[in-house]
């Protein structure tokens, strides 16, 4: 069975294919209301992904326990021509996404507004922003670097990163319950999810945002303050 959010994201994925086959209205309308219910300061983010309940005895006692799917380790080529791990990532937030360079549609779009979220927290090195190419054919380190320099990113803080297309997809799929795939119908030769991804300091998946809506973008830097202050 697809897990919830997956069911969420997916539509966004730009192949009319995709789209039709993965509807998402109540759950959207579920997540309004969660949204609109509660204040900022009192809010607790949902876990989303799998999960492994587990029966363990602590002090004689019988108790159970819920162990979330995290992002795995992995090791990718970013904008620098360096590679970057998991390690990079260790103890801090983070926002991923799936986008290619030569994208015509939406990823200029996304970035631009992720941009104000990136710019919000530059002063906090404790939020770092992962975007993964999945063009594989043509996101040379060299075409990352000046797609990083013209949208303005100024420090390391957010990473463009590429590597082989299996990994990527995999990654996108399996790990971060969004999509990318190859598809010669899709705007670019490239059909991907339009959502961005916040990962918590224990690599889950703690929310999705439609990169192309304001508003979206705007939930998601007050949904990161509200990580901050999580213990």
């Amino acid at each position: 069975m697809r897990n919830p959010i997956q069911v969420f994201i997916m539509p966004r994925i730009y192949n009319k294919t995709m789209t039709q086959k993965y509807p998402f209205y109540c759950l959207a309308c579920v997540m309004g209301m969660l949204v609109f219910s509660c204040t900022s300061n009192d809010r607790k983010l949902p876990i989303y992904g799998e999960k492994e309940i587990l029966h363990k005895e602590v002090n004689g006692k019988s108790v159970i326990d819920t162990i979330y799917k995290t992002i795995p380790n992995f090791s990718l080529l970013n904008q620098d021509s360096s590679y970057i791990t998991n390690k990079f990532f260790d103890g801090k937030i983070y926002v991923a996404d799936f986008f290619f360079t030569g994208c015509p549609s939406i990823c200029t779009i996304m970035h631009r507004n992720l941009f104000e979220v990136y710019y919000h927290f530059s002063n906090n090195n404790q939020i770092l922003f992962l975007a993964h190419s999945v063009d594989f054919k043509n996101d040379r380190q060299s075409v990352l670097k000046d797609y990083a320099r013209k949208l303005g990113v100024f420090d390391n803080r957010w990473q463009f990163v590429t590597g082989p297309k299996d990994q990527i997809y995999t990654l996108a799929e399996k790990s971060y319950v969004s999509g990318a795939q190859e598809a010669a119908d899709a705007p670019g030769g490239y059909a991907h999810s339009g959502y961005f991804l916040l990962i918590d300091r224990k690599r889950r998946l703690r929310g999705a945002y439609d990169g192309t809506d304001s508003l979206a973008v705007k939930q998601l830097g007050e949904d990161i303050e509200i990580l901050l202050r999580e213990k």
